[in-house]
């Protein structure tokens, strides 16, 4: 069994809480971004938000939640820069414009809620152009988990009820479908190495690897010192 060095947890306690530090995942569908996300938050005692996120914009915006699943991480109109320039469409009172079209108003309930999690303090959140939204924030740090082809359609073949045969399809248009949601709603490109903090292959590193790569890169950005 291979062995990983194992970072002293008390290098994880309070620094980083106290710099209010934000993960944000990006991840290859396949690729082990979720279970490494809920390990490093479980890890370092913090929040984990992936499709929780969802529920969660669905009761703050009264927007059923199936919707926000049917529309998850996939584009129709771009206007991610007027929400930045804080120009998105509200009423008077500060609720949501009803004229405004339904997928803007999903897009902007995620919006809204990433932004409120960030606020509350340190916690892991996968996907939904986090890291963009983030952008302006000091304290997030951005990566992102790819992985080969070949472990990705075993770990899909391993969790989804899925013919052999079309796994690897399977896998190719939700990544498609990730990359033109995330490269439509910012000015960035989505699994672009220099837009994120470290990227990972965990096809080489595993998931135990992964977690540690990640807690170890947050260790020296925090400036710590074993």
């Amino acid at each position: 069994m291979r062995s990983y060095y194992q970072p002293n947890p008390k290098d994880f306690a309070g620094k980083e809480y106290d710099m209010k530090r934000i993960i944000t995942i990006g991840r290859e569908f396949g690729s082990g971004g979720r279970e490494i996300g809920q390990k490093l938050a479980d890890e370092m005692g913090i929040g984990f938000y992936d499709k929780e996120l969802l529920e969660m914009a669905s009761k703050e915006s009264g927007i059923c939640e199936e919707l926000f699943v049917k529309h998850d991480e996939s584009y129709t109109n771009s206007f991610l820069y007027s929400l930045v320039m804080g120009n998105y469409p509200v009423t008077a009172d500060g609720r949501l414009n009803p004229e405004m079209p339904l997928n803007h108003k999903i897009f902007l309930a995620q919006f809204e809620t990433i932004k409120k999690l960030a606020d509350k303090g340190p916690c892991v959140i996968v996907g939904r152009c986090a890291d963009y939204v983030l952008k302006a924030n000091s304290n997030v740090i951005n990566f992102f988990i790819t992985g080969n082809m070949t472990q990705k359609k075993k770990r899909i073949l391993e969790r989804y009820d899925i013919e052999k045969n079309k796994v690897e399809d399977f896998i190719r248009k939700t990544d498609k479908r990730r990359a033109n949601y995330y490269n439509y709603y910012s000015d960035m490109k989505w699994g672009e190495a220099k837009n994120y903090d470290l990227c990972i292959n965990s096809s080489k590193t595993g998931t135990e690897g992964a977690v540690m790569l990640m807690k170890e890169y947050i260790r020296i950005k925090e400036g710590m010192t074993e």
